[in-house]
């Protein structure tokens, strides 16, 4: 059986939303200090350095997608106009913002999106 290897990095950025028909304190604007979990993995590592990818590669990839949110009101960011900017909205943006961008041996294995420590939302497709 084949080995694989997965890496996981963390960023964070900030930003206002509401959640449209929550019927609760959430359905007005508030902030949070959002958490973001990103995890590739892939089955070979690179020919010269022996690694799947630069950590400092993936994380500037996920901070060219996260700087389009952060400081931003996230409603009135294009595609959550209409869309509910959830954690799980969230999480499915930044997956599906970042997964073209990889290494072509390496594959966005999931993105988690959490508006506090005692809970996240992950992404994945499969």
């Amino acid at each position: 059986m084949a080995g694989k290897w997965r890496l996981t990095i963390t960023r964070d950025f900030s930003a206002s939303h509401q959640l449209r028909n929550y019927g609760g304190k959430c359905e007005h604007m508030h902030g949070h200090n959002f958490g973001v979990e990103v995890v590739v993995e892939g089955d070979r590592l690179d020919d010269n350095v022996h690694y799947l990818m630069d950590f400092k590669e993936l994380k500037g990839l996920t901070s060219a997608v996260l700087d389009r949110l952060d400081h931003k009101h996230l409603n009135e960011v294009e595609c959550f106009t209409e869309l509910n900017p959830s954690s799980e909205n969230l999480a499915m943006f930044i997956y599906r913002e970042l997964k073209d961008s990889l290494p072509k041996h390496v594959r966005l294995a999931e993105v988690s999106v959490s508006e506090k420590d005692s809970s996240k939302a992950t992404y994945w497709e499969d």
